[in-house]
This record gives C-alpha cells, structure tokens and sequence, in this order.
C-alpha cells in the first residue's frame, strides 16, 4: 500500500523541492545569458571579417563608345570651321575686299573637297566625312562671295535659283566621283539643295500660283524618280522626305486653286495640277505594284532600290484617285451650279474604277482607286447627313406645340425649330447614287450581304428625304411615311437576321418620325396612331420580330388611348382608365407570345404603361385609388403564371398603396388604420414561409410585419395626451412578447418588449416627475449613490444574469 506522510512531513518535502528546483532555474538562466553573449561577440567578428575582405570596386564603364567621341569631336569641329569661314566671309578682313576674300575662300574650299580623298585611301573615313561637309559649306559661301564680288547687280532669287542649281549639279557630281564615291554626304546635300530652283525662279519671274504649284510639282516628281533609282539608303531617304513635303505643299496649293477657281479656265489648269500629281503617286505605286513582287530577299545591299512596298502602293494609289476625282470634280463644279457640287464629285468618284477597270493596270492600283472612290462616297454621305437628320429628328418640335393645326407641307413639318439645310435638293440623288453603287458594285461573298443592308438604309433614308425636298403637300408626306413603315416591316420577314434588324429599326424610326410629325392636328394624331397600333400588331403575327412589333404596337397603343382621352376632353385621371386597358392586353398576351424572348419586352411596355396610368390619375386621389387597385388586380393575375410568382410581392404592394390612397381620401388620420393592412398580410406569409422552412429567423419571417405596426403605433402613442391608444399598444405589445417568449421566437419578444417598456415609461414619466419633484434636494444625489452602491457589489452576479439572458434570446429562433 502506497505511505502518505503526514501534512506537516509532506509541506517540508515539498518546500525543499521548490528550493532545488528554484537553483536549478537559477543556474540554468545564468548559463543561456552567458550564451547570448557569445553569440553577439562571433556574429560581430564574422561581420568585421567579411567587411575586411570585401573584393575591390570593379573599375567604370565608359559610358560612351570611341567611334561616338569621334563622331562628336568631328562634328563640331567642322561646324566651327563652317561659322569661322561665314564670319571670315560676311564681317571680317575687311581689308582685303571682297574680292580677296572670295579668292582666298576659293583656295580653302579646293583645298577642303581634295582633303577627302587622301583621307579615304587612310581608311580615315568619319574624318573625311567632316571635312566634306566643310568644303560644301564653303561652296556656299563661295556662291554668296561670287555674288557680291562680281554679279551685285543681279536679281537675288533668280541668282539663289541658279546658284542652287549649280550647287545641286557640282555636289552631285563630287560625290559620283571615283575618289570620293564612299562619302555618304554629297548626294543628300545636292538632293536638297535640288528642292529649290524651280521654286525660286517661279518667284523671280512674279510667276501665279498656277506655276509655283507646278514648279512644286516638278520637283516632287524629280525626287520620286530619284527615291525609285538611287541605291544608297542616305539618299534615298534624303529624295522620299523631299517628295512627300514638296508634293504636299504642291497638292495643297492646287487643291485650294481648285476649290476657289471660279472660272472653267481656272478649273481646268488646277485640275491639271492635281492630275499632275495624280500621275507623280500612281507611277511611284505602279513602280512598287510591278517590282514588288520580283524581288528577292538575295538581293545585295547596293542593288537599286525595288520601290515602295505593297501597303505603300497602296496608299500612294488611294492618293492618286482621290487627286484625279479631285481634279475632274473640281472642273465639274465651274460648270455646274453650286448645289450640284457634291453630286459631281461623287460621279466622278462612281467613274473612277470604271475607267480604270478596261486599262492594264496593277491590282493593287485598281484597289487603290476603288478605295479612293468608296472614301468620296463616304463623304458624300456625311454631307448628307445633315438633311437627314433634320428629316428624322426636326418633327419632335410638335411636342410643345401639340396640336396647334397642320403646317402647309411635309418641309414645314419637319423644320418646326430647325433650320432647313442649304443645297438639301441634291441629298437624294447622293443618297441614291451611293446605294446603287452599294448594290452593284460588291461582289465579293463576305461583303455582298453588309453591301446591301448598307444600300438599303440609304434608299430608306432617300425616300424618307424626298416628301421635305419636294415639299410635297403635308397629308401626303404622311402617306409616304406610312407607307415605307409597312414596307420596313414587310422587308422584317427576311431570313438573313442583320437585314431584319436593319429593317426593324428603320420602321420603328420612320413610325415615330411620323408619330411625332401626326401631333400638328388632332385628326391626324389619332389616325397616324392607329394606324400604327394596327401595322405593328399585325406584323408581331411573325416569329422572327415578334419581340420588337408586339411592344410598339403596345407603345402607339398607348398613346393612342392618351389621345383620345384628350380628343374627348377627358380629365388625365379619367384618361388613366383607358390607358390601362394596355397592361391588361400585355398581361394577356405575354404567356400566349410563341417567342418566349418576346415576353419580357411585352410586360415590360405594360408595365411603363400602368405608370402612365398612375401618374395621370395623380391629381385625382378616389381614382388613383382604383388605378393603384386595378393595377394590383392585374399583376396579381400576372403573378398566377408559375414563372412570374415573385410578381405577387408588386401586387400585394399596390393594393396596399391603394388602400393608403383610399384612407387618404378619405382623411383618415389614424396611423393603424394604414399599418394593420400591411402587418396582417405580412404575419400570414411569415407564417406560411416557417411552416414551409422551420429554419428560417423570426426576425425574417415576423419582423417587418411587427415593425410596420408597432413602431408607428410607438410614435404616435408618445404624443398622444389620451390614454386609449397607448393601452391598446401596451396590451398589443404584451401579447406579442407573451407569444415570443412562448414559442421561444427572437423578434417577437424583442420587439413586443421594447416596445411595452417604451409606453410604461411614457405612461410612468408624469408621476416620476411628481414623485422627484415631493422629494427633498438631496434625495436624488442619495438614491443614485446607493444604486451605484448596490451595483458595484453585486457587480459579477449582474455579469453573469446579463450574459445568461443574452444566451438565453440567442437560443430562440
């Protein structure tokens, strides 16, 4: 059997235990401080180790490259020595004349153009670059000394053309030379120094401006010949540069020639102009276009050059057409009057790839001007535009003018506020010109089917112009746009879904175009209305648009119930009845709809529609009473289709909306009267939701019910001086925490007890008030001393009540 010492023996053996083991604790921390140090002591020493023997620094990069240096030092060096000899030439030594100096600068400038050549056989070639560009500045210099020695009298542009020109033609045969064939420098230098004489002698002779764009034309010529047949890539780049600006400049000078000539002379030569640049771009294009494909990637560096690439072609192509439609519009237009311009550019533009189609020309130049031709016609389009717009959107000026009588004709009913555009007679035929090259022209298979959506939008937009440019009388303009509503919507029927839809969307732009133009009389509204109604409904017998007619025919419904309301002089709230008949032919076609995409539109037209009911009946609190419950009778309908049960919420909400109404009407001022109605119906669906799914919270399920009637009821009890209302809430209240803490449910007895303290409080406030005012001063500072006395000593037994029934509330349900 186990021995157990007496208490006495065994607190001695227990003591001398602690003691051994308080020395053993002792010994042990002692041991793990001396331990920690020896650690920090290793650690800094292997840190001043590694420091001590840390590798030397690598030594720096030179951050730039020797042949950079040089090129540098180079550079500046022969630009210092090019200022020093223009300063020598211009302001110093003038001792020695004019004359001495341009000799003594002749000498330098043999001196500096043979320097190159020894330096090339040294292999010194960035050397003998700078030194080449020397000796062609002091050329230069040479032609400004040349002048002012011996030809002073002479004119300065024409002597700077002809200086240009010899310096153009020295430079470039100092670099073709033999000796001096390697330097990169001369042949650019000479190419811009040729972007000038033709240009100056035009201005030395007071030549027009007829002849300075030709002169720039020449020249850009000359420097596309030398782009397609030099071989060094410094020149070439030096003549594409020159090309493109100079030719710029050239085309922008003859296009604006064109554009202001008012005289078929005056065309005529611009038009030349531009056909010269023409001919400039397309023979550079037909050069790439013919060489393109016959070069190889085994062609050496200095093989001439294979001319532009395929995408270059191209463009050059694109340029070159639009210059010739430029050039043959333009003389076109001096003989035509003004509003015939537009068109004459676009039949021009239509003529373009027709003429060039019988000639043999390369396929990506027969691009190039089916490409130029299809951006004139983009733009004529866009001049288009305008008349369009004003067509389509002027009629919406009807509605602030609703009917204040018929305008004389269709252009009157479509510049209620707009102003009608200048020169609109020739929209028509633009329109249908470009939609007749649409229909014909594509041929290709991916681009037939968008060509011809595309070329019916323009007929649609060329028929719905004409009534506005013709003027035709008002009541035909409506027929007119009757009629291409019903061929928009027979055009629906058509399998391909792109032109259904294009087709969908112009009748429903031509309907309210003419729904919006109808508003000048009252007759005519009402007719264009139905009409509509009827053409939409019909059409919506059709699978394919079922989803887009049915609810315009909804929509136009609609309004025309709104109409007639207002054609029979009804008050808004007496029109609201018969707009609702709309909701209600929604509901009942929506689950007959065969599309079942249809359905949403459908309700959702009604449901705009039982808006406007609402908000017509809103100066009329009975009837909007009966619209709000006639609404709710219809969604509730709508709510039976097992598809659209949450719609029951809606219902129930609009007929307790209705009720509200009502009670207003009739000055009902007691606030149960308006949330019994809304807590009833709310409990019963709490009820059925638990019964249905037991987990669901009190608070979810009784809540919002409770709530709706309790907190009003709390409100209006706390300013009521009778004692009826808070007695009937107090009982309430108590009933409701009775059947919480019964059935063990959260919101229930929360609510009921908040709600019951809340009104004893408010029913024991006066008497409180009279009993604190009987009392002596002191009694109060007394009473919360001994509470709070009261409370500091029973202050864990309050913890542990408070926390028991907050477990026992987080229990419930």
């Amino acid at each position: 059997m186990t021995h157990f010492p007496p208490p006495a023996e065994e607190l001695r053996l227990l003591d001398a235990e602690l003691r051994q083991l308080e020395s053993r604790r002792t010994q042990l921390l002692a041991r793990r401080a001396w331990l920690v140090a020896t650690l920090q002591q290793t650690q800094q020493q292997a840190r001043a180790q590694a420091r001590a023997q840390l590798p030397p620094a690598a030594p720096s990069r030179p951050e730039t490259a020797a042949p950079s240096v040089q090129n540098v030092l180079l550079v500046l060096g022969g630009v210092l020595l090019t200022l020093a000899a223009a300063v020598f030439t211009l302001v110093s030594w003038g001792h020695m004349g004019i004359t001495g100096r341009a000799l003594v600068l002749g000498a330098v400038t043999l001196a500096a153009l043979a320097g190159p050549a020894l330096l090339l056989k040294r292999g010194l070639r960035s050397t003998a670059e700078s030194v080449a560009g020397l000796g062609l500045a002091l050329t230069v210099l040479d032609a400004y000394a040349l002048h002012e020695a011996a030809l002073a009298g002479t004119d300065g542009t024409g002597y700077a053309a002809a200086a240009a020109a010899v310096l153009a033609g020295i430079w470039s045969a100092y670099g073709l030379l033999p000796a001096t064939a390697a330097l990169r420098l001369p042949l650019p230098c000479a190419l811009a120094a040729a972007q000038f004489p033709l240009l100056l002698w035009a201005l030395s002779a007071d030549a027009g401006p007829y002849v300075i764009s030709a002169a720039l034309l020449v020249t850009a010529g000359l420097d596309a010949v030398a782009a397609l047949r030099v071989t060094t890539g410094s020149t070439r780049i030096t003549a594409v540069v020159g090309a493109y600006c100079v030719g710029a400049w050239g085309v922008l000078t003859a296009g604006w020639l064109s554009l202001a000539a008012d005289t078929p002379s005056e065309a005529a030569r611009a038009g030349a102009l531009l056909l010269l640049a023409a001919a400039i771009a397309v023979g550079a294009a037909w050069w790439g276009a013919g060489t393109g494909s016959d070069s190889s990637s085994s062609e050496s560096a200095d093989a001439p050059w294979q001319g532009p690439s395929q995408k270059h072609a191209l463009g050059l192509a694109i340029v070159s057409g639009l210059l010739a439609v430029g050039a043959f519009g333009g003389v076109a237009r001096s003989w035509l009057p003004e509003m015939w311009t537009v068109p004459a550019y676009v039949v021009c533009a239509i003529a373009l790839p027709a003429a060039v189609r019988a000639g043999r020309l390369p396929d990506v130049v027969r691009l190039g001007f089916a490409w130029a031709s299809g951006a004139v016609q983009a733009l004529a389009v866009l001049w288009a535009l305008p008349v369009v717009a004003v067509v389509v959107l002027g009629p919406a000026g009807w509605i602030g003018r609703v009917w204040s009588g018929a305008p004389s004709d269709a252009r009157a009913a479509v510049t209620v506020e707009a102003p009608w555009p200048p020169d609109a007679a020739a929209t028509p035929v633009v329109l249908l010109a470009v939609a007749a090259v649409l229909a014909l022209a594509a041929r290709a298979e991916q681009w037939r089917s968008r060509a011809r959506i595309g070329a019916l939008g323009l007929v649609w937009a060329t028929a719905l112009t004409l009534p506005a440019v013709f003027g035709i009388p008002y009541v035909a303009g409506m027929v007119v746009l009757g009629v291409m509503t019903a061929a928009a919507l027979y055009v629906g029927r058509a399998t391909v879904s792109a032109a259904r839809l294009t087709a969908l969307l112009l009748s429903l732009i031509t309907s309210v175009g003419l729904a919006l133009a109808s508003l000048a009389s009252q007759t005519a509204t009402l007719v264009v209305l139905s009409v509509l109604t009827a053409l939409f409904a019909s059409a919506s017998w059709r699978a394919g648009v079922v989803s887009v007619t049915a609810a315009a025919a909804l929509v136009y419904a609609a309004a025309l119930a709104s109409a007639s309301g207002a054609a029979a002089d009804w008050p808004p709230s007496r029109t609201a009845l018969l707009v609702l008949a709309v909701p209600v032919a929604a509901a009942l076609l929506a689950p007959r709809l065969v599309v079942s995409r249809a359905t949403v539109p459908v309700e959702a037209v009604g449901a705009a529609a039982g808006l406007l009911a609402v908000g017509l009946a809103g100066t009329d609190p009975p009837m909007l009473a009966l619209v709000l419950a006639l609404c709710g009778v219809i969604t509730a309908g709508t709510a039976l289709r097992p598809d659209r049960r949450p719609v029951g919420y809606a219902a129930t909400a609009l007929f307790v909306l209705a009720a509200w109404v009502r009670l207003d009407a009739w000055e009902v001022g007691t606030p149960e009267a308006y949330t019994l109605p809304v807590t009833v119906p709310a409990l019963l669906v709490g009820a059925l939701r638990r019964r249905h799914d037991p987990q669901t919270s009190s608070w979810t399920a009784y809540g919002p019910g409770l709530a709706a009637t309790l907190v009003p009821s709390l409100v209006a009890a706390w300013g009521d001086p009778h004692w009826t209302r808070p007695l009937l809430l107090g009982t309430a209240a108590l009933l409701v925490t009775l059947l919480g803490a019964r059935h063990r449910l959260q919101a229930p007895l929360v609510l009921g007890g908040s709600v019951l303290a809340l009104v004893a409080l408010h029913e024991l406030a006066p008497y409180v008030v009279q009993v604190t005012g009987a009392l002596p001063r002191w009694a109060p500072p007394a009473l919360a001393g001994l509470l709070l006395l009261a409370l500091g000593a029973t202050y864990e037994q309050r913890i542990r009540d408070v926390r028991r029934v907050r477990e026992v509330v987080g229990r419930m349900n």
